[in-house]
């Protein structure tokens, strides 16, 4: 299933993307709020890019993001009701995470029986806060070290979305 949009092409991943994801994974300023550490090599990235594969074949929805043939990013919820993105720093500010993220939820909502997507967010990544706010996340709760990232804790905010009637 692929979706485009006014810039972007959401589709699957494949074993091809691997070059283009570690460069996303691997890349310390893409993943400094993300849940692990940046991917070492694409010895890493691989393993993970054959679960984000397989999890997609059996109900998951996430999407690589392409913009001008170039995979900039990912986009979804490989364990449903979990959504997330990620986008190469190449990319930040110009409102692609906003356009991916906006199709993916209406892909969801219309293909899925969800009734909410929620979202685990480093409190100090004020960008992707305001991306789900502006989507309509609303935050549910707080936590404190709710993650270790080699030797920092890390705290989380959750939000969710729900199905809209």
């Amino acid at each position: 299933m692929e979706i485009r949009t006014e810039r972007l092409l959401l589709r699957p991943p494949h074993m091809d993307d691997l070059d283009a994801m570690f460069e996303i994974m691997g890349n310390p300023t893409a993943m400094r709020y993300w849940s692990t550490l940046p991917h070492a090599s694409r010895d890493v990235t691989r393993p993970w890019l054959e679960r984000m594969i397989a999890r997609n074949a059996v109900g998951g929805e996430d999407f690589l993001i392409e913009h001008e043939g170039r995979v900039i990013g990912d986009v979804g919820a490989g364990r449903l009701p979990d959504f997330g993105f990620i986008i190469h720093p190449d990319y930040w500010g110009r409102g692609f995470a906003s356009e991916a993220a906006a199709a993916a939820i209406a892909h969801i909502f219309a293909h899925t029986d969800v009734d909410r997507l929620d979202a685990d967010v480093d409190p100090r990544n004020a960008a992707s806060l305001a991306v789900l706010g502006k989507l309509g996340f609303v935050e549910t709760g707080r936590a404190e070290r709710t993650f270790l990232l080699g030797d920092e804790w890390c705290d989380s905010v959750y939000l969710a979305l729900a199905r809209r009637a």
